[in-house]
């Protein structure tokens, strides 16, 4: 029951209506006997600044970040984690005492969590990180925690991705993965496939209802000789699988999708904005899968 003392968290994001975080996060926050509210919130780019201090006006409890805000949110808030100030990427915002946001990163936690269960396979191994946008960074700072040789990075506009190396790339002596960059092209992405044993869609391409209505990235001909020795794995999870993902699945590559790294994360934001340690994290999982199911009937 919603009533005057029902406090508000929320997504911010544009597109935001597929998402699934409302009904993990309720979920999660009846189990819990939370007295809170989770609500999708489209918000413009050009309405950011305006929508995070009325939000933090109305002591909004916190708040999960998506596209394509995970970078420019990051210069409105109070204070940074590490974490967050080293990708210069934030998904989640947790309101301070003196009225601001404090910002900080749950995606790289949440992007391992399907990784960690086959670590060795990773050894030596080359990885392709296709898009340099907020999610990308995330994902790289989880990679470079893996046993890998090279990580590659294919990038659309060279600007973003000379700021994007820059931001991730280690101090000398420290770098464990090197990090090398390239255009998102298919030529080049091509050159690299044969090498690969991880590529990781961070764009947006092929996600249910995106303005581009392209079904994956670049074009369905350069995956086709695709074998099981590549895992792919996509950060989108509506529809599901992806068209990318289904037809990896057609070659025997290893697949997954978002979905996990989107519970594992919600998980984490949820813990820092109650305080709890204990999420139920299996009734996020179930939540998420229900109504997956039911949005294909």
């Amino acid at each position: 029951m919603i009533s005057g003392t029902t406090g508000l968290i929320g997504l911010l994001g544009q597109p935001v209506r597929h998402s699934l975080s409302p009904v993990m996060q309720n979920a999660a926050l009846e189990a819990m006997g939370l007295d809170w509210r989770y609500l999708a919130l489209p918000c413009a780019e050009s309405d950011l600044e305006c929508v995070l201090t009325g939000l933090r006006a109305v002591n909004c409890r916190g708040l999960n970040v998506t596209i394509p805000h995970k970078q420019a949110v990051a210069s409105y808030c109070t204070d940074l984690s590490a974490l967050a100030s080293r990708l210069q990427a934030v998904n989640t915002l947790i309101p301070t005492d003196n009225g601001g946001w404090h910002g900080h990163n749950t995606d790289v936690e949440g992007f391992l969590a399907p990784l960690q269960t086959a670590a060795e396979a990773w050894n030596n191994s080359t990885a392709i990180v296709l898009g340099c946008g907020g999610s990308a960074r995330a994902v790289v700072a989880g990679l470079q925690q893996l046993p890998l040789k090279a990580i590659h990075i294919a990038g659309r506009r060279d600007a973003a991705l000379a700021a994007f190396l820059n931001d991730l790339r280690q101090p000398v002596g420290e770098e464990r993965v090197p990090l090398f960059g390239m255009p998102l092209e298919r030529s080049r992405v091509r050159e690299l496939l044969d090498q690969a044993c991880l590529v990781v869609n961070t764009t947006p391409l092929g996600m249910e209802g995106h303005q581009n209505g392209s079904s994956m990235p670049l074009d369905r001909e350069i995956w086709t000789d695709l074998t099981s020795s590549t895992t792919l794995y996509d950060l989108i999870y509506t529809p599901r699988p992806t068209p990318w993902l289904s037809l990896g699945a057609e070659r025997g590559c290893r697949t997954i999708d978002g979905l996990e790294m989107l519970i594992q994360q919600g998980a984490a934001s949820l813990r820092r904005w109650s305080g709890c340690s204990d999420v139920p994290v299996e009734v996020m999982r179930e939540a998420a899968l229900n109504s997956l199911a039911s949005t294909r009937r």
